[in-house]
């Protein structure tokens, strides 16, 4: 019997994960979203799919810890001093949206022929937008760091610490709620506040000595483990003094976020953080239940339409009201337009108090849960309907009959280093590029940096490429680099063209275009890297001056046969690290080392000839 029940738990196990990772990529390659992909993959193996689940809420349960990591890893990139930073838009925009929208949803609810107790607990649920699925699909696009980003953390982070309220709002609101004294209600705020300032204690005087002591054992797994109890326990305390566990995670990695150990911790966590988020979308979609939606799909369906327009609607107005773009304002509407995770919790306390019978508890959890399902479909639907940002110059002049003694194309990194030789002594500059921000950063420092697209040969024309002594690519791109080249050389034939080359493949593409000049973009701080480190390990100066020299003259042959024979000519030249350690010999003189690589060279190329004779 044992036997059996561990096989039917094995075999959950393996079509959870097995849902997983069939359905992410596919819907991930159709450009659904992972979010979506778990959905289904969660409703397919439910028990109104295959039936391989009968308990959602079981799994749900396990799987909130996916919510409480994900959390904590947030507040591990919230220092203390930026999370200061974000303190109005967390308790000004996130109370405005959060008190507004239950407000107006409220009064959906109650026009749709709800008990008005009853449409307050729908909205106040509906209210609290999923943290699971809003930084799901920020992270995926890569937006969690940028300023719109983060005002949606903030108002995540507000509705977060709103479930606490809330929850004694419903247990006052309960048929018999004002049995519950004064007293009862003041200690437990005080027991919430005792559990707060606990873990605010331990946060900032134990944990730090606990990681250090824990680092000096060198047991990987041990720091692993002290990961998951930090995260863990601190949603426990959380949980025991009344509060969200999430917020308790979330507390527990601002307090770690300025720690040495910050990245050790994030890259131990990260792992069990995926798996269980997942596993949380999974167990959401197998709660979805189908027969209340068979039976109730008419009011159902009015509710996710109602709920999420006027959800929406209100915050894009609170956003515009704010001074927000309309594309920042709609694009957070449709984030934010799902309920969350906390509904279930609101949900369940209002039915286990009497506020909720089993039936409208089904129907609001079901809402929520086709909102969330609806929320990666909204934002694809977005792209499509939002125009495309247009670029804007503000600020910024375009390159138009510039006269310039050199044309300096792309002015990043390498542009403006290479720049500096010529501007001290006091060579006339033109200087170009495309990224507008780039361009208005360096105003900030007294370049004037002018706009302008170097593949383009009217650009090139206007930016005084046919009056310049010289042109210098600097762009990052390899592609870029190299259809400048062409024009320019087209174009310009009498112009010094001057290239940097991204890599050797590169730099042999800009040779075979005819540019005066091409450096690779590492190898001058490569060599120089690689002498000072021969001179920390014993070497004299001379015998790495000597040393580099040889790399050099090896490169330069093998570049110049690799011209004529291709990327994997030469090859001879390089000083590999595969076979047996070469033994040590003295160095020779720069003349006979220039000869013996001449000759070296050339017993290659004699090779190469006589390979190829011998093909032909």
């Amino acid at each position: 019997m044992a036997t059996e029940a561990v096989g039917n738990d094995l075999v959950q196990v393996v079509s959870l994960l097995a849902a997983g990772v069939v359905a992410v990529p596919i819907f991930k390659r159709l450009g659904l979203g992972s979010v979506l992909g778990y959905l289904t993959a969660g409703l397919v193996i439910g028990p109104f799919g295959l039936g391989l689940f009968t308990d959602p809420d079981a799994i749900l349960h396990i799987a909130e810890l996916g919510v409480v990591m994900f959390l904590f890893i947030i507040g591990l990139e919230m220092q203390p001093s930026r999370l200061w930073g974000l303190r109005r838009a967390i308790f000004g925009l996130g109370t405005a949206q959060v008190g507004i929208a239950t407000l107006v949803l409220t009064l959906v609810g109650y026009g749709f022929g709800l008990p008005l107790i009853i449409a307050f607990v729908g909205a106040s649920g509906f209210v609290l937008s999923s943290t699971a699925i809003v930084m799901q699909i920020l992270d995926e696009r890569g937006e969690t760091a940028t300023p719109g980003g983060q005002k949606v953390v903030s108002i995540l982070l507000l509705e977060d610490l709103m479930i606490v309220p809330l929850l004694a709002l419903i247990a006052f609101l309960a048929p018999g709620g004002a049995e519950h004294t004064a007293a009862d209600r003041w200690t437990a705020i005080g027991i919430a506040l005792g559990s707060l300032a606990g873990l605010v204690i331990a946060g900032r005087f134990l944990l730090n000595p606990l990681f250090r002591v824990l680092a000096a054992a060198q047991a990987r797994e041990v720091m692993t483990a002290a990961a998951l109890l930090v995260v863990l326990g601190a949603a426990l305390a959380m949980q025991l003094g009344g509060l969200s566990m999430a917020m308790g995670a979330f507390l527990a990695g601002v307090l770690l976020s300025e720690s040495t150990f910050r990245h050790q911790l994030e890259a131990d966590i990260e792992p069990f953080r995926g798996i269980l988020l997942g596993l949380f979308f999974l167990g959401v979609g197998m709660a979805l239940n189908l027969s209340v939606i068979a039976v109730e799909w008419r009011i159902i369906a009015t509710l996710v339409a109602a709920f999420m327009v006027a959800k929406a609607a209100t915050i894009y107005v609170i956003a515009r009201l704010l001074r927000s773009s309309h594309r920042e304002a709609l694009t957070r509407g449709a984030l934010m337009a799902q309920g969350g995770e906390f509904a279930f919790v609101l949900y369940g306390t209002a039915a286990g108090v009497g506020i909720l019978d089993a039936q409208t508890n089904a129907v609001l959890t079901a809402t929520v849960i086709i909102s969330i399902a609806l929320t990666p479909l909204l934002v694809i639907a977005l792209r499509y309907v939002l125009p495309q940002d247009r670029l804007t110059l503000d600020g910024v002049d375009v390159a138009a009959d510039l006269n310039g003694r050199v044309l300096v194309i792309g002015f990043g990194r390498f542009g403006q280093i290479a720049s500096q030789p010529l501007l001290l002594r006091g060579v006339d500059v033109s200087i170009i590029d495309s990224d507008v921000e780039m361009i208005q950063a360096a105003a900030d420092f007294g370049f004037k940096v002018y706009y302008g697209d170097g593949t383009r040969a009217d650009i090139l024309h206007a930016a005084g490429a046919g009056r310049a002594e010289a042109i210098l690519i600097c762009v990052d791109k390899a592609e870029t680099a190299e259809r400048i080249a062409e024009i320019v050389r087209h174009e310009y034939p009498l112009v010094k063209v001057l290239a940097r080359a991204y890599d050797r493949g590169a730099a042999l593409k800009l040779i075979q275009l005819g540019v005066d000049y091409q450096i690779r973009e590492a190898l001058e701080s490569a060599l120089v890297f690689g002498r000072e480190t021969l001179t920390s390990i014993g070497f004299s100066p001379e015998e790495a001056d000597d040393t580099i020299a040889e790399v050099r003259q090896r490169d330069a042959a093998r570049l110049e046969m690799q011209i004529a024979g291709g990327i994997y000519a030469g090859t001879s030249l390089l000083q590999g690290n595969a076979g047996a350690a070469p033994t040590p010999t003295p160095l020779a003189t720069p003349r006979q080392r220039g000869r013996a690589l001449s000759d070296e060279t050339e017993k290659v190329i004699r090779k190469a000839d006589e390979a190829e004779s011998q093909a032909g």
